[in-house]
C-alpha cells in the first residue's frame, strides 16, 4: 500500500497531498477573492473578483470603485465566520488556493451567483453557469461596465515602469514578497538582506528609497 501511495504522489506531482488537505478557521477578508482562514492566506479557487481600486462604470457614466465595494460586501457577509476549506494547490505567491464553505454553502459559488465575482474559467469551469445566470439577471457587477480582473491586472503591469533587474548605486532596497503574500523590503545591512533574492517576474522589485517602497505597499523588515 505504501508503494502504491508513493507512486500516486510521484505521478500527480507536488500538489497531490495539498489537494486532499482540509483546514478550517475564522475568516478575515482581504479582498473579493482573497481571505485569511485562521493563520492561512487563501485565494478562492475558480473565481476572480475585481481588484481593490478597480473602477467600474454605470450605464449613466458614473465611475466607482467596484473592487473596494466587493471587498466590503464579502466582509459584511463572511467576516468572523468559520470557513471549512479544501486545498487545491499553492500559487506562486505562497497562498493556498482552495474551495471554502461557510454554513454549508460554497463561498465561491455564492459570490459568482450574486455578481460579486466572475468565474475564473482559466482554472475552473465550476462556476460558469452561475456567472451566466448573474449576467442575465444583471446582478451585482453585471449592472455596470467592468474589465475582467485578469485584464485589469495586465493593464497595470503594462503601465508600470520596469523595475531594474539589478541594483544601481542608489537603488539597493530589496522588495520581497513573502510566502504568505506579504510585501516586505530589506535595507542593506539588515539580517536577511544578503540572502534575499529578487524575482522581478513574480512582482518583486528594487527600490531607490524607503519612501518609494512604502508608497508601493511594502513594509520594512523587522530585522
Amino acid at each position: 500500500m505504501l508503494r502504491i501511495c508513493s507512486l500516486i504522489v510521484l505521478l500527480l506531482g507536488p500538489h497531490a497531498l495539498a489537494a486532499a488537505e482540509l483546514f478550517s478557521g475564522p475568516l478575515r477578508v482581504i479582498d473579493g477573492d482573497t481571505m485569511d482562514v485562521g493563520a492561512r492566506r487563501v485565494r478562492l479557487h475558480g473565481i476572480d473578483a475585481p481588484e481593490l481600486g478597480q473602477i467600474c462604470t454605470n450605464p449613466d457614466g458614473a465611475r466607482w470603485d467596484c473592487g473596494t465595494w466587493v471587498a466590503n460586501e464579502v466582509r459584511a457577509r463572511f467576516a468572523g465566520q468559520i470557513a471549512r476549506c479544501t486545498a487545491v494547490e499553492q500559487d506562486r505567491y505562497g497562498r493556498t488556493v482552495a474551495r471554502c464553505v461557510v454554513a454549508g454553502q460554497d463561498v465561491g459559488q455564492m459570490l459568482v451567483s450574486d455578481g460579486l465575482a466572475l468565474a475564473y474559467r482559466k482554472y475552473s469551469m465550476a462556476y460558469d453557469l452561475d456567472e451566466k445566470g448573474a449576467v442575465v439577471a444583471g446582478r451585482g457587477l453585471h449592472g455596470s461596465l467592468m474589465a475582467r480582473p485578469e485584464a485589469y491586472r495586465q493593464s497595470l503591469r503594462d503601465q508600470a515602469p520596469a523595475a531594474p533587474e539589478r541594483p544601481q548605486a542608489d537603488c539597493a532596497i530589496k522588495g520581497n514578497i513573502s510566502a504568505k503574500g506579504v510585501r516586505i523590503y530589506h535595507m542593506p545591512g539588515q539580517e536577511h538582506y544578503a540572502r534575499t533574492v529578487i524575482r522581478t517576474g513574480q512582482g518583486e522589485r528594487w527600490f531607490c528609497s524607503e519612501a518609494e517602497a512604502r508608497a508601493a505597499g511594502w513594509r520594512r523588515a523587522k530585522r
